[in-house]
């Protein structure tokens, strides 16, 4: 079959069978891409259109798309291990462990791992019950913390809860960054409070100067444990090993996840101070993982850390995002009808477009300037672009030639499926170098 039969062949049985309201989506979107060959920072398409990947499934490949070093690791691992059991002590799992203790901030300690952030986070919110024996959970307006149990009561958006109610109880909701808001729901029966450093799918919103700082001063003098969610933010994407460092913050649990992976095999972790591990000791079993700290993930999961440390991508991805802030910088004052604001930290940057109809509109005109990136699941005025912390100068400044020619089509009045204007990137998306 040619590339082109491939491709709609697929894309006709994944809405077949799998998900028709994504495909077309997707296809309005001009991200019905399937994904063949994948290096550094692009991926290709059935038919080898390059594209640079702004999305990386949300911070999934800090390392890059099929980073060498990584697919080594496993391959290696495979010679010998598969997933392992996780009911037994493996020594995977405990060399890992004992890393993320040594990279941690502060006396983060133990950790328990798992397969998904969802996971990770259930487990946090678990062990917050079960170590204080309270009931109340306090997360953030906009915060996005997984889809399962416990982590889909702590998320921020109604609509994600809305077909499951009744949800877990004792969640409460305050706005993310309002200190007094906080205070006036901690109490007594608080077992613990749950953010992310940076909001991502919220629309990258950055702690404010010493909401942090009041956050953990607060947690202490309730009892209430602060629990951060780095699944994003974490493994150098702000500029930092983990965003809380900004602040010189650290909590009493942190869930970890995505680019742990090295975007080849799921693990995840939540790691937390050495006296929450009481709670263990009586209950030793009381949390169970099929797939989590499989052997394999393990390997991958020290060979990712190695990478980052080696290669300084917390430092890197503070330089590139000082890269990309100069060219948007430049897009507002060029473009002020379609660009409204920028934010971020390090390589976890926001677009915040004029109206809802510009997120769609921005991802169709990327796809079509070998771009991929999307808006938010909470605001469509908001686009995430999240890159490979490998980026290199020259990519960064094809990112923002993209964003300059997308925002040049927006303002002429182009649309989601609009043709490309002319003079735009287009030959450049068609060249079939890495």
């Amino acid at each position: 079959m040619e590339p082109q039969e491939v491709k709609a062949q697929a894309l006709h049985d994944f809405a077949e069978f799998v998900n028709p309201m994504k495909a077309r989506i997707l296809h309005h979107a001009g991200l019905d891409i399937i994904e063949a060959r994948r290096e550094g920072v692009r991926v290709w398409d059935l038919e080898g259109r390059p594209y640079i990947d702004c999305i990386t499934s949300a911070g999934s490949f800090n390392v890059g798309r099929r980073n060498p070093a990584i697919v080594q690791a496993l391959k290696d691992a495979l010679d010998e291990a598969d997933q392992g059991i996780f009911l037994l002590c493996s020594k995977g799992k405990a060399d890992l462990a004992k890393r993320l203790a040594e990279i941690t901030p502060g006396d983060l300690k133990f950790a328990m791992f798992g397969a998904s952030g969802g996971e990770a986070v259930d487990f946090a919110i678990k062990l917050a019950r079960g170590y204080t024996r309270r009931p109340k959970i306090i997360s953030t307006v906009k915060g996005y913390h997984g889809h399962t149990g416990f982590a889909l009561s702590a998320i921020g958006r109604d609509a994600y809860q809305a077909p499951f109610h009744p949800l877990m109880p004792e969640f409460v909701r305050v706005p993310f960054g309002d200190l007094s808001a906080l205070e006036a729901a901690v109490d007594g029966r608080t077992a613990g409070v749950i953010m992310e450093p940076v909001q991502g799918e919220g629309g990258i919103n950055v702690a404010p100067a010493g909401y942090l700082e009041g956050v953990r001063a607060l947690c202490d003098r309730t009892g209430a444990l602060m629990i951060l969610d780095e699944i994003q933010t974490g493994f150098g994407r702000t500029g930092r090993m983990f965003a809380c460092e900004w602040a010189g913050v650290v909590p009493d649990m942190m869930t970890l996840g995505k680019s742990l992976g090295g975007g080849l095999y799921p693990i995840t972790a939540a790691v937390f101070r050495e006296h929450l591990g009481d709670f263990l000791v009586m209950n030793p079993f009381i949390h169970l993982s099929t797939f989590g700290g499989a052997d394999l993930g393990c390997a991958v999961g020290l060979a990712t850390i190695d990478y980052i440390l080696q290669h300084d991508l917390p430092g890197h991805a503070r330089a590139m995002g000082e890269r990309f802030f100069a060219g948007f910088a430049h897009l507002k004052e060029k473009y002020p009808d379609v660009l409204v604001e920028y934010r971020g930290r390090g390589l976890m940057m926001g677009l915040q477009y004029k109206d809802d109809s510009m997120g769609p509109r921005m991802s169709y005109q990327l796809a079509q300037h070998g771009v991929i990136a999307l808006y938010t699941g909470n605001d469509p005025t908001v686009m995430r672009l999240q890159p490979p912390l490998i980026i290199q100068p020259a990519e960064v400044d094809e990112v923002l030639q993209a964003l300059d020619d997308s925002m040049a089509a927006i303002a002429a009045g182009a649309g989601a499926g609009a043709p490309v204007a002319a003079g735009s990137g287009e030959k450049k998306r068609r060249r079939p170098n890495g």
